[in-house]
């Protein structure tokens, strides 16, 4: 079996980390030389030997300069000799642009994934691993053999659900409808009520919350969305459960963005005791406060490669 070795973008070195303190001296530690040039040009090295090894790359496509040197990284591992390749994107992002709904816009999603499958086989072929996709229809924009996989990081919400309750009973709960089935599937298998908000859209940005499906009274409500941005939606929703009578409202959410001070509107709100986020965006690593508790995806991605040579 070719030895695997690991590389990460600059913004995902700390999940590479994360990994390599897991397996040890048995997954290699890719070494590379990254620079940028003062005319806003930039310079990638692989210093290690990748021939004929199992090439494992972290990388997001959280802005375009990220995705870019993804794509670099990779095209230079097929160059020189890798035996398989596989991407790493923990957070996909233009994830919600995933079609046109007026004449004209571009399916960034579908773009992306076209990207990306552009790259040069391997021996083996090229694998891109993603993790709790917002729509599970984007594995089908990779083209050209690319091996779509989209990892669910299922136990390690249900997990973080049950630490949050504390051995109290709980509701889950979703943002919008459009999560409803997602949530009730784990609330299902927690063996818990299932609850989630309608809402009317009022125009392009603004929509107002019309009801809610369940009885929250007096009980702990457990938000799960796979995605917190700007934080606008779920505090919306937040305020919708708790003016429904909720005693407590946490958060569990996959992907942690906080763009545009997210975080801190969540925390002014009021609303909420707790948010639970992955690793998988490097926008939560940057936040240090006692409300926001950070999960490593690490041991999911590992335990998905020992799945393939099981």
């Amino acid at each position: 079996m070719p030895q695997k070795i690991v590389f990460a973008t600059q913004h995902y070195q700390y999940l590479k980390n994360r990994i390599l303190d897991i397996t040890g001296p048995s997954w290699e530690n890719g070494v590379l030389d990254i620079r940028d040039f003062p005319d806003g040009e930039h310079y990638h090295c692989i210093l290690s030997n990748v021939s004929n090894k199992e090439v494992i790359l972290i990388g997001g496509t959280i802005d375009d300069k990220e995705t870019l040197e993804l794509y670099d990284l990779a095209s230079g591992c097929v160059q020189l000799g890798a035996f398989s390749l596989t991407i790493i994107i923990p957070f996909f992002g233009y994830s919600t642009m995933e079609r046109a709904v007026k004449y004209g816009e571009i399916v960034k999603a579908k773009t992306r994934a076209v990207l990306f499958s552009s790259l040069p086989n391997t021996s083996r072929g090229n694998r891109i691993v993603m993790i709790d996709l917002h729509v599970d229809g984007i594995t089908w924009y990779f083209e050209n053999d690319v091996r779509p996989v989209h990892l669910y990081a299922k136990e390690l919400i249900k997990a973080a659900a049950l630490e949050l309750a504390a051995g109290q009973p709980f509701v889950l709960a979703s943002t919008d409808a459009g999560r409803a089935k997602w949530v009730e599937s784990l609330a299902n298998d927690l063996h818990v009520p299932a609850a989630f908000v309608f809402k009317r859209r009022i125009s392009g940005d603004e929509t107002a919350i019309t009801g809610i499906n369940a009885d929250v009274k007096g009980k702990t409500v457990i938000i799960y969305d796979d995605m917190i941005r700007t934080g606008g939606s779920l505090i919306h929703a937040a305020e919708s459960y708790h003016e429904a009578g909720a005693e407590e409202i946490c958060v569990i959410t996959t992907h942690g963005i906080f763009a545009g001070n997210g975080f801190d509107k969540i925390k002014k709100s009021g609303l909420i005791k707790k948010v639970v986020c992955t690793d998988t965006h490097p926008n939560a690593l940057t936040i240090n406060d006692d409300m926001l508790e950070v999960k490593s995806v690490s041991q999911l991605i590992i335990d998905y490669f020992h799945s393939q040579h099981s």
